[in-house]
């Protein structure tokens, strides 16, 4: 039956990889991904799925599915959103193309299987990620597990990845002329300011998985005009999310702090989704490397455990999941690079395709035929 696999993966090549250059040559940005869904779209609606477009309400997202009703679901889950001037420099037109590959090479045995093959089109995981409304609205609860592959560098095992809180401080005060009455002022960028430098002094005594990071996006003005308001944006991260909530604590105490030194107001928000710690299931992820080794390649022996933050995490909070990276084989390569984005169509990127499609169906297959082994990984998530 795998070799039945192996037989559609093959004969499907052609399309995604075509998937992923027509991808890389239309770079759309989160949300904004209509082509480059419309392309899943149209292919997996050739290869027999029924697709549900703007799923949940949002206009760049769906969910296509496969299989006899009340089968067993898997689910694979895409990625396609670009970076602004870089475009697909984090490989998401790969990942788009794996997760189509897989479902579709798996399909060949939904019917034997009693399985449910499931693919979701998620948008805009680099900024505020579709997975987490997705997630909120349960849009993964009827899947036994899912799975997406990262291309990389080099190989390496599903792994950790930490949470994030993106939080956006907006300070308040009051206007004055900052020579002639800077006393009747209330300057609102001393008080983010304040904020920052607090901040400093409180890296200090985090655990050293927790980060805090932020960018000054509005300043004011003019020079000679106090400023009433100021607006800093910072991206708050930790191993785990119940440790991050300690951090987002001390720093709104930061910003109380901050306010009261300089006789400024502040409010505070969410300006992108928060991302939870990635919860790799390891019993899912050595079941994958097995089939990475029975398509002929080694075995990875990395873990990559992130200090970066992912929507896939919301997932693996709520199903069983595992986000492996299948490795170009060239360290020199780094994420976010116009170099990492040309790599996807080089002969080591149809390798990458074709690798992680190979190993996500294979390891549907199994999950589905071996009874054991859902129960070791249902074991291991209620854990």
């Amino acid at each position: 039956m795998k070799d039945k696999i192996i037989a559609k993966l093959n004969k499907i090549m052609p399309e995604l990889l075509e998937i992923n250059r027509k991808l890389y040559e239309n770079p759309e940005l989160g949300y904004e991904e209509f082509e480059s869904s419309k392309l899943l779209i149209e292919f997996l609606k050739n290869q027999g799925f029924n697709v549900e477009e703007k799923y949940l309400g949002i206009e760049t997202a769906f969910r296509a599915e496969y299989g006899p009703e009340g089968g067993m679901k898997i689910g694979y889950l895409c990625e396609y959103d670009a970076l602004p001037e870089i475009g697909h420099g984090c490989g998401h037109n790969s990942i788009a193309a794996m997760g189509v590959g897989a479902a579709t090479s798996l399909k060949e045995c939904a019917d034997d299987l009693n399985l449910r093959i499931v693919v979701y089109g998620t948008p805009a995981e680099e900024t505020s990620g579709a997975k987490v409304e997705m997630v909120e609205k349960g849009a993964f609860d009827d899947l036994f597990c899912a799975m997406m592959c990262h291309p990389t560098a080099l190989m390496a095992k599903s792994g950790t990845s930490s949470a994030l809180e993106a939080i956006q401080f907006d300070f308040h005060g009051q206007t004055a002329h900052a020579a002639a009455e800077p006393h009747m002022g209330r300057n609102a960028l001393e008080g983010l300011i304040h904020l920052f430098n607090l901040t400093f002094s409180l890296r200090a005594r985090l655990k050293k998985d927790a980060n805090i990071a932020g960018i000054i996006s509005e300043g004011g003005l003019a020079a000679n005009i106090i400023p009433e308001h100021a607006q800093g944006k910072f991206y708050l991260r930790a191993a785990k999310k119940e440790y991050l909530d300690f951090v987002k604590e001390e720093v709104v105490k930061c910003a109380e702090a901050a306010a009261l030194a300089t006789g400024t107001t502040f409010e505070m928000k969410n300006y992108e989704a928060s991302y939870q710690d990635m919860r790799t299931n390891e019993v899912l992820s050595e079941k994958f490397s097995d089939n990475i080794e029975y398509i002929g390649l080694e075995r990875p022996h990395l873990t990559r455990d992130m200090t970066g933050s992912i929507d896939m995490g919301n997932v693996s909070h709520r199903v069983p999941s595992i986000h492996p990276w299948i490795g170009f084989g060239d360290e020199s390569l780094n994420p976010h690079t116009r170099a990492f984005a040309a790599a996807t169509l080089s002969e080591k990127g149809k390798n990458v395709i074709y690798t992680g499609s190979a190993a996500m169906a294979l390891t549907g297959y199994d999950v589905a035929m071996d009874s054991e082994l859902r129960e070791k990984i249902l074991k291991e998530f209620k854990g």
